[in-house]
């Protein structure tokens, strides 16, 4: 089914038994966010909010609720851009197999965005104080824009708010992102400013500093609904040449409609909001409950001043809720990995497959699949070509902002899948060899959203290279006589081999002790059974699941000032240990405070929950 509008999702969905349809009057102040989050973590569809207060507009959400439910919205589609990826990879493909491609020609027609005069989105003006004020945290900085398409091109020749005609824009030229909108509070001028967070490593950061180099303000539009293509498209970790208008139209099944002059809007959006950004101001921004499950804190971003706001006839505002994954953006990482995986050994080459986990905030943790192939007549004693594979994932796009990238030898048919964690680093640290399989990446830039590191955008990486056969039996349970030096308590084995645990100390003082008195029976050298341990807040938390070790072992530290090791000592500037590892996450002074929900609000929708209550039957 082609998809104009937000209604069109809607019904779509509707129609499969997909949707839920919420009557009771919910504030998009903290309980629709609620809500929303209660019905993802239960595996529930798609929600549409008919009364939400505060607002003429209806909204929708949870529309990404599952992988399934995506597959569902794309289902005309999504096989033939599938073949489309596979003809990219291997042109010759065609020939082996011509009917399976037949399509692909269209495909690429399809690809094409459309120029046109006007659209269904430049019907009706508003402002944007009638937009939903959707606040999913307690501390958040004000009502944020959660799925926004942000269309940007490059400066105009002379001023774009300027009355003369302007010339029609290069549709190739424009770039579709997602970014942060924060639609009023902090320094923004009422109606007429708002904020954009944009990263590292974001297309928009090309036409900020051309607009700097020409000394001169650059027009953006941001959009919100129409085809869920465009919102996986402003996602979208496309290949160099290859636009996201263009992936768009190729998954929306026909050309997207765009009026060009002067800013690039997306025609059959339900909202959009143009404007112009000056490349030399800045205001503060946020803070805003972010995808690590932390705040992201106040910091300078630049910010559009709004030239107009309007809406489609019958318009309804899709929106999100960001937090501790896993939540409903997760499905557009899987859907990615479904789409893109192929391409990875095409554009890495040895690389099988890598996977950013979710579940622990994704730069922060990076999994990979290499391949040892530079002497295979001979067993390297030492990781070779992986690390030379490392250094490539960490050069490309978005995965260079990786903070742990764990990489092992594909080569052992029995070697573990990257989505099953667990067994992925029971592998690991079975094989992990400490004196050779460590290497740091120090005074380096990480991703924006992370706070564990020495400064905004600033830390370090860890190289975690396994090849080679198993080394060590891993403790499966803590022995009787097993006992820690007195500065740790609380010792809690997460799985085999990695133990959680409590101190108040600090971790110069913690080595020190436990290197003058090992655990009773327990090897520090040579074959340790517990080869990491990780100092944390609370260790019962911790080990009560692989995804709470994963979440807060990789989010709370920064590996180079973080993570030390029994017998460590330094050769040849090469870090190494004897084991185990010690990896101190808990939280520190810099850190950003972690999301939690507002009890007056979780106490109201428990009420609306209970039996005989109006979302009885929903949560």
């Amino acid at each position: 089914m082609r998809h104009r509008s937000t209604r069109d999702v809607v019904d779509d969905l509707r129609k499969g038994g997909r949707l839920i349809e919420v009557d009771e009057p919910l504030s998009p102040h903290l309980e629709i966010p609620e809500v929303q989050r209660r019905v993802y973590a239960r595996g529930g569809p798609a929600l549409l909010f008919t009364s939400p207060s505060h607002t003429q507009f209806p909204m929708a959400s949870n529309l990404f609720g599952s992988l399934d439910q995506a597959r569902y919205l794309f289902r005309d589609t999504i096989d033939r851009v599938r073949r489309a990826i596979e003809l990219k990879i291997d042109p010759t493909a065609f020939f082996r197999k011509p009917t399976r491609y037949l399509s692909a020609p269209w495909t690429a027609w399809t690809m094409l965005p459309k120029p046109v005069r006007t659209g269904p989105v430049l019907t009706n003006a508003c402002r944007i104080s009638d937009l939903p004020k959707l606040i999913s945290w307690p501390d958040d900085g004000g009502p944020f824009v959660t799925l926004p398409q942000v269309l940007s091109l490059p400066p105009l020749p002379s001023n774009p708010l300027a009355s003369s005609p302007q010339p029609r824009r290069d549709l190739t030229r424009c770039n579709l992102g997602m970014y942060r909108i924060q639609l009023s509070g902090n320094e923004y001028q009422t109606d007429r400013e708002i904020g954009l967070h944009y990263q590292l490593h974001r297309g928009i950061g090309v036409h900020h500093q051309q607009a700097l180099a020409a000394g001169a303000p650059f027009p953006v539009t941001i959009t919100v609904g129409g085809n869920p293509a465009m919102s996986l498209a402003a996602v979208m970790p496309l290949p160099e040449g290859v636009g996201e208008l263009t992936f768009a139209g190729a998954l929306a099944g026909g050309r997207i409609p765009m009026v060009t002059a002067p800013a690039p809007i997306y025609a059959d959006a339900d909202f959009a909001i143009s404007g112009v950004i000056d490349p030399t101001t800045l205001k503060p921004e946020g803070p805003f409950g972010d995808h690590l499950g932390y705040y992201a804190k106040t910091h300078p971003f630049p910010y559009m001043h709004v030239t107009s706001v309007s809406h489609r006839p019958g318009a309804i505002w899709p929106f999100t809720v960001v937090g501790r994954p896993p939540q409903e953006d997760t499905t557009f990482g899987e859907l990615i990995h479904e789409l893109t995986g192929p391409i990875i050994p095409t554009v890495l080459p040895g690389v099988r497959e890598v996977h950013a986990v979710d579940v622990a905030g994704v730069h922060p943790l990076l999994l990979a699949i290499g391949s040892e192939r530079y002497t295979p007549y001979k067993k390297p004693n030492r990781p070779q070509e992986l690390l030379t594979q490392s250094n490539a994932i960490l050069g490309q796009g978005q995965m260079s902002l990786a903070k742990y990238l764990f990489i092992i030898d594909g080569n052992d048919p029995n070697h573990p899948n990257l989505h099953d964690l667990q067994a992925f680093f029971t592998w690991v640290f079975e094989r992990l060899d400490f004196s050779s399989g460590l290497h740091f990446q120090t005074k380096t830039t990480i991703d924006t959203l992370d706070y564990s590191g020495e400064g905004w955008n600033q830390g370090s990486k860890l190289v975690t290279a396994i090849s080679g056969d198993k080394r060590r039996e891993l403790a499966k349970s803590l022995p009787a006589d097993f006992n820690l030096p007195d500065l740790l308590s609380n010792p809690k084995l997460c799985f085999p081999g990695v133990l959680a645990v409590e101190s108040k100390a600090d971790l110069d003082t913690i080595l020190h002790r436990w290197n003058q008195h090992p655990p009773v029976d327990h090897k520090t050298t040579n074959n340790p059974e517990i080869a990491l341990v990780v100092l944390a807040d609370d260790a019962h938390f911790t080990s009560r699941s692989v995804e709470n070790w994963a979440w807060v072992t990789f989010t709370r530290s920064n590996p180079s000032v973080d993570l030390r090791g029994l017998g460590e000592r330094t050769e040849h500037k090469h870090w190494s240990c004897t084991g185990p590892i010690v990896i101190d996450a808990r939280t520190k002074p810099h850190h950003a405070p972690p999301l939690i929900e507002n009890a007056e609000v979780t106490k109201k929708i428990d009420a609306l929950a209970s039996r005989g209550g109006p979302l009885a039957k929903f949560l």
